[in-house]
């Protein structure tokens, strides 16, 4: 059994995959294994997975025959994967050679850390563009060790999920929910926080990848799939709410409910939105923010008592 399976899943990256996957095979820690998932890539991603397949017995592939979407291709390499400790790597990222060792070290002390680090900025063509991943607006001061739940609830910790080692038992039947197409990774991340502490390590261990094809991209989703991702935040925060009400103050579920609120409200849910404001002033009458939101409540309900609540079509 090996000490860390790693699981990559691939689509579409034949610019950067070998690259990808020679780091993870050149760490200065033998004891691993390196599972490979395509997702029915359209270029020459599979050719070049399955040349490495060949040469290293530590590196195992599934080929989807139809793109399944992140979640389904995380869920089947953590499925056959055997290591003690779990790690991933986007197939466009790149790590340091001593990224594993590093994070071991951490957990020698205490197994059931999930341990992160810092993250250098690379362009497309691997060039650094002079900045660490957390050095990008506030949450540069997010609390980045410890119990961090409220930072993952908040969005502010500055995360690369290819920076992530934990004990795969400490998953404990959590998967990477296969609604979601954007928000997979921060869900799975707020289980995790809710369980187990984070610890941060300052160094850059890995190397992420800017490019254009990136699946977030540079300014987030667009058109269509802006609403595909409102859909997505909307099944998150209702899970939240309901999954772990008693990890969070009466403020931080005010937070949550406002923020639905204002999901639902864009997406033309003027009953969902009235009752999620309603809520959240419930939990917390006082807040100043409460002022913030009431630009969309007020519209709606005029809505409501000039001839009752009207969705959107």
């Amino acid at each position: 059994m090996p000490l860390v399976s790693v699981v990559i899943p691939s689509y579409n990256h034949e610019k950067f995959v070998s690259e990808t996957i020679e780091s993870v095979l050149g760490q200065d820690l033998d004891d691993l294994e390196l599972i490979i998932v395509d997702d029915a890539s359209t270029d020459a991603s599979r050719q070049i997975i399955q040349k490495y397949a060949a040469e290293d017995a530590r590196v195992h592939v599934i080929l989807h025959e139809t793109n399944c979407g992140i979640s389904k291709t995380m869920n089947d390499g953590i499925a056959i994967a055997q290591g003690k400790f779990l790690a991933s790597t986007a197939s466009d990222d790149v790590w340091m050679k001593d990224k594993l060792s590093k994070q071991l070290a951490v957990l020698e002390s205490n197994e059931d850390l999930v341990v992160w680090t810092e993250a250098e900025v690379i362009d497309e063509s691997g060039r650094p563009v002079g900045s660490t991943f957390s050095e990008s607006g506030a949450v540069a001061s997010a609390k980045k060790s410890g119990d961090v739940f409220h930072e993952m609830l908040n969005w502010r910790l500055p995360l690369v999920g290819s920076t992530l080692i934990y004990k795969r038992a400490n998953l404990g039947g959590i998967l990477y929910d296969e609604r979601l197409k954007y928000m997979n990774d921060i869900k799975i991340y707020l289980d995790l926080a809710a369980n187990y502490e984070f610890h941060y390590i300052a160094e850059p261990l890995v190397q992420y990848r800017i490019h254009d094809s990136n699946t977030w991209g540079a300014t987030g989703p667009q058109g269509e799939e802006k609403l595909v991702a409102y859909h997505d935040e909307i099944l998150l925060r209702e899970y939240i709410l309901k999954r772990y009400p008693h990890k969070m103050f009466a403020e931080a579920k005010a937070t949550e409910l406002e923020r639905l609120g204002l999901l639902y409200y864009a997406l033309g849910q003027n009953r969902k939105a009235i009752m999620s404001f309603f809520r959240a002033f419930a939990y917390a009458p006082f807040r100043k923010s409460n002022l913030k939101y009431s630009r969309h409540l007020f519209p709606v309900m005029r809505t409501f008592l000039g001839r009752g609540i009207r969705e959107r079509e």
